[in-house]
C-alpha cells in the first residue's frame, strides 16, 4: 500500500498531500462504494461538500471502514445558502449529522459570496468547540483571502482552487503559499478537457518514467507544493493515481508543463457577475428569507 506523505498546516494539524474527491457522485450507493474502495486502496484524505449531496454516503463508508477514524482526514464544505452566522452554525451541525461523525478534520467556505465573515465566525466557534479541527476556504482570490485574514481571528489553513495544466494560477498559488495557506487543487485533470490525457508533451514525459499522463499531472502539482484530490469511481484509476511518489520531474519537465498554461478557467470565471448570478444567485437569495 502506498504511503502518502503528509504536510503540516498553519494551525499545527497535518493532512495527506494526495486525497480522493467525490464531486459529481450524487448517487449515494455509488459514492459509498467509491469511498470504500478509495480507503481500501490507501487514500486517507476524503473530500466532500454539502453541495455534493453525498455526505451521508461518505460518512457510511468511513464508519464501516476497517481504517481507524483518527487515520482518516475528512473534509467537507459549507454552501453559500448558509453563509450567515446563524445559518452556518446549523449547516455545520447538518454536515456532522449527515456524516454521522463527531468531528470533521477540515471544513471550508465553499465560495467567496454572501456573508463570509459571519459564516467564518461560526466556523471559528465550531473549531473551538471541537466540531472541526481545521478551517479553510475554497475559490477565494488573493484580495478576498487577505480581507478575511485581516478581519477574522483565525487564518484559513487551506484555499481549495482550480489548478491544472490548462489553468495554472501561478500568481494565486504564490500568494497563498506566501501567506502560509496551503493550496489544494480541485479539477487537477480539468475533467479531461482539451485532450489533457493525450497531450503529446505530457505523454513524452509519461513514457520516460513508465507512468500515465495522469501520474505526470499529479506529480507536477505535488512538486509545486500543492495538495491534490483527484476523483474517480474506477478502482484501477484510484490505484493508478497513487503511483506518483517513486519518481520526480526535472526542472525542464516542470517548465515544459508550465508552458501549457492557457491562463483561463476550464469551467467558469468566479468574478464574472453574470456567471455569479446564474450559478449562485438562487442560493444567495435564500439568505434574504
Amino acid at each position: 500500500m502506498t504511503n502518502i506523505p503528509e504536510t503540516k498546516l498553519n494551525d499545527g494539524n497535518s493532512m495527506p498531500q494526495l486525497g480522493f474527491g467525490v464531486f459529481q457522485v450524487p448517487d449515494l450507493q455509488e459514492a459509498e462504494v467509491a469511498v470504500t474502495n478509495a480507503l481500501e486502496a490507501g487514500y486517507r484524505l476524503i473530500d466532500t461538500a454539502s453541495a455534493y449531496q453525498n455526505e451521508e454516503a461518505v460518512g457510511r463508508a468511513i464508519n464501516n471502514s476497517s481504517v481507524k477514524r483518527d487515520d482518516i482526514f475528512l473534509t467537507s464544505k459549507l454552501w453559500v445558502s448558509d453563509f450567515t452566522y446563524d445559518r452556518a452554525k446549523k449547516g455545520i451541525d447538518a454536515s456532522l449529522q449527515k456524516l454521522n461523525l463527531d468531528y470533521m478534520d477540515l471544513y471550508l467556505l465553499h465560495q467567496p459570496y454572501g456573508d463570509t465573515m459571519g459564516a467564518w465566525r461560526a466556523l471559528e466557534e465550531a473549531q473551538q468547540a471541537g466540531k472541526i479541527r481545521s478551517i479553510g476556504v475554497s475559490n477565494f482570490y488573493a484580495d478576498q483571502l487577505k480581507n478575511l485574514e485581516l478581519t477574522m481571528d483565525v487564518k484559513p489553513v487551506i484555499n481549495q482552487i482550480e489548478v491544472n495544466p490548462w489553468y495554472q494560477q501561478t500568481a494565486e498559488v504564490a500568494f497563498n503559499q506566501s501567506e502560509d495557506v496551503r493550496v489544494e487543487a480541485w479539477a487537477p485533470f480539468a475533467e479531461g478537457k482539451h485532450g489533457i490525457f493525450s497531450n503529446m508533451e505530457i505523454q513524452k514525459i509519461a513514457d520516460k518514467y513508465g507512468k500515465s499522463t495522469g501520474n505526470i499531472i499529479l506529480r507536477w502539482l505535488l512538486q509545486r507544493n500543492i495538495t491534490v484530490i483527484p476523483k474517480s469511481v474506477h478502482r484501477n484509476r484510484m490505484v493508478e493515481n497513487l503511483n506518483v511518489f517513486d519518481f520526480e520531474l526535472s526542472d525542464a519537465e516542470m517548465n515544459t508543463i508550465a508552458e501549457l498554461d492557457r491562463h483561463e478557467s476550464q469551467f467558469f470565471d468566479h468574478r464574472d457577475p453574470i456567471t455569479i448570478e446564474q450559478i449562485f444567485g438562487s442560493s444567495l437569495k435564500q439568505l434574504k428569507k
